[in-house]
């Protein structure tokens, strides 16, 4: 997966360790991870007359959802996009990132995509019960 190199906490119990704001910096870090690499592959899945038109709406649907829970993820936690886009600018593994994610098979694509959204979701609400711990986490 072309977010292999990244540092994830394994396991529910070690990214409940993590700080509120480091969380919150994985999880866009993630996001941004996958902005380019879906977009590449929207564009490349167009090009298969085969896909249903079905399976070519879930695939931007999905790229909208990722951009949206980006959008969401900075509002909620207050942070400024500047931020995000420094941080996008200044790692110079993005390109490469991005290049990797682009020559993987479709399978491996959506593998390593799953498995990241997976990681998010769980962080997503290890970041809610902290807010809002009367949820009963």
């Amino acid at each position: 997966c072309h977010t292999s190199g990244m540092l994830t906490p394994n396991g529910k119990e070690y990214a409940q360790k993590i700080p509120r704001e480091e969380l919150t910096h994985l999880i866009l870090q993630l996001l941004q991870a996958w902005k380019e690499p879906l977009s590449h592959f929207n564009q490349h899945i167009e090009h298969h007359q085969e896909l249903p038109d079905d399976s070519l709406n879930k695939a931007k649907q999905i790229s909208n959802m990722v951009h949206e829970l980006k959008t969401g993820v900075e509002k909620s936690m207050g942070i400024i996009s500047n931020t995000l886009n420094g941080m996008a600018s200044s790692e110079g593994p993005g390109l490469s990132i991005s290049n990797e994610a682009n020559m993987m098979s479709d399978s491996d694509f959506i593998h390593c995509f799953r498995r990241d959204s997976n990681k998010v979701q769980s962080y997503l609400k290890i970041l809610k019960c902290r807010i809002m711990p009367e949820n009963s986490c």
